[in-house]
């Protein structure tokens, strides 16, 4: 780590959108070579101060300095022209156009008048290889995986050259293999003397590859220190502004508990097959495995939105259900792992997401403003839903308070079975704290939860029982003692169970 003169500067920045300031007077500064990590809970103003470096935003007070000399971004077209490059958590890819598309998109590479087809292929592959992804340059973005659209959007920003690379929760969509091959991409740009700004609310990552760590708060900077000055958890207190010795609630005992959902040997399209389980009255599953194990696609067919085959029972009595409307007429709902793309309109405010799916509640003619308006009045209490303003576009929400918005949708339906893929993905450590709280308070009010995590600590820490899979087979099913890592492990891999033999 180098105490070299900053790339990249902010001084004394703050930003306010109408009357409110989200942002009082913050500075960071960006070195050539260094990793550079931005840390808080969701609505500290991480994204703000991103955006603003990357020329998304102008600040409203205070400047900019590029190589020591003051820089207004009039757009991120022009931060890019002089190397400064944002990688969004939220994907900016066309969807329709193949990948070496979408890398070179409004930076083609030309011979003549022409476009050079062979080359744009060539250095299209060339950093594929580098981030050793096997999807091709030919496909369409709109059929790969997510976490290949996150490797994209990295090769993107690497063909560019960057000078400053800023990378917001990078990892949150990746396999840890990928996660490890970011890694050492991120050695080689910090070698080359690229200055990074990494921001993720996964300390172990910030504790592993940070050289200096910057925490805010309430739209203010708390904590700026080099690393190896703070560990994980004086950062998640620093964020948070208090102590989080217990983020898991103490399990509720599960002795004799009816069983309220049964399921047998159910087949999803050709990637489940023969998958069989119970879930109990008040108890939390989890649901544990590899990327590609088959987790949602099992709970897509459960729920209608994939075509499956087998027998279902809710409180003894056999159902069909063929769509999600069937679902929610039996109590059993499903909260996506994509709540951007499926879970909320980014476009609607708060009110409109939140009655969406009990609409038949608020009239049957017309709807009854003042009626939704006090059930968002509610959720926002109960869920700490934290916005600027009640009629604000809930995309400019921040992540964890999103997460609370489709929580709070979601239990309007009054569920009694509810199946939440990923519930605290790209969500800072207090905001998870209160989602495992609500989770907690979900099944001791009786409800049933069902848990799809790939955080291992999650999966531990939450459930009651963990079911295993692996290539699209449940290959066990845990309790007690034997919900810890190791044998997790050993069953999403096949050395137990029957996708072993």
């Amino acid at each position: 780590m180098s105490d070299s003169p900053a790339i990249l500067e902010a001084r004394d920045v703050s930003r306010s959108f109408g009357p409110v300031e989200v942002l009082h007077g913050v500075e960071i500064a960006l070195r050539a070579g260094e990793v550079h990590a931005l840390i808080g809970e969701n609505g500290a103003g991480k994204s703000t101060v991103m955006k603003i470096l990357s020329g998304y935003l102008e600040p409203t007070t205070g400047e900019l300095l590029l190589d020591g000399k003051p820089v207004r971004f009039s757009s991120s077209e022009e931060a890019e022209d002089k190397g400064v490059i944002l990688i969004h958590q939220e994907f900016n890819l066309a969807e329709q156009l193949t990948v070496e598309e979408n890398i070179f998109l409004g930076r083609e590479l030309k011979r003549g008048i022409f476009l050079d087809k062979k080359r744009m292929q060539t250095e299209a592959s060339r950093l594929l290889s580098a981030l050793e992804t096997r999807v091709s340059p030919n496909a369409r973005v709109s059929d790969i995986s997510v976490s290949d659209k996150q490797m994209v959007e990295i090769a993107k920003a690497l063909s560019r050259n960057a000078r400053v690379l800023i990378m917001d929760e990078p990892t949150a969509v990746l396999t840890n293999r990928e996660a490890e091959v970011l890694f050492r991409q991120i050695e080689r740009l910090k070698a080359s003397g690229t200055a990074i700004l990494y921001t993720s609310h996964k300390l172990d990552e910030v504790a592993r590859i940070a050289d200096r760590v910057t925490v805010f708060r309430d739209g203010a900077r708390v904590a700026a220190v080099k690393a190896g000055e703070m560990n994980e958890d004086q950062m998640a207190q620093a964020m948070v502004g208090r102590e989080l010795s217990n983020l898991f609630p103490a399990k509720s005992p599960m002795a004799d508990r009816k069983t309220v959902l049964a399921v047998r040997d159910f087949d999803v399209e050709n990637i489940v097959a023969d998958a069989s389980f119970d879930l109990r009255r008040g108890e939390i599953l989890g649901f544990a495995g590899l990327v590609g194990a088959g987790r949602t696609e099992l709970m897509e067919g459960l729920i209608g939105v994939r075509a499956a085959r087998g027998a279902v029972e809710i409180d003894g009595k056999k159902v069909a259900i063929s769509n999600v409307k069937d679902a929610r007429r039996l109590g059993l709902v499903y909260l996506t792992e994509d709540r951007k793309g499926r879970g909320l309109v980014l476009t609607q405010g708060m009110r409109e997401n939140l009655t969406l799916l009990a609409l038949d509640r608020f009239g049957r003619y017309a709807l009854d403003a003042k009626a939704e308006d006090a059930a968002l009045t509610k959720a926002i209490s109960e869920f700490d839903v934290r916005a600027p303003t009640r009629d604000v576009r809930v995309g400019n929400l921040s992540g964890g308070n999103q997460q609370k918005l489709l929580l709070a949708k979601t239990m309007l339906a009054e569920p009694d079975i509810v199946i939440i893929d990923e519930p605290t993905r790209g969500i800072d450590i207090g905001t998870k704290q209160q989602i495992y709280e609500f989770i907690h308070k979900l099944a001791a009010s009786g409800k049933s939860v069902i848990v799809i995590s790939s955080e291992m600590a999650e999966i531990i820490g939450l459930s009651h029982r963990v079911v295993v899979m692996r290539s699209g087979r449940i290959t066990g099913i845990l309790q007690g003692d034997d919900i810890n890592e190791d044998q997790i492990v050993r069953y999403a891999m096949g050395l137990e169970g029957r996708a072993a033999a």
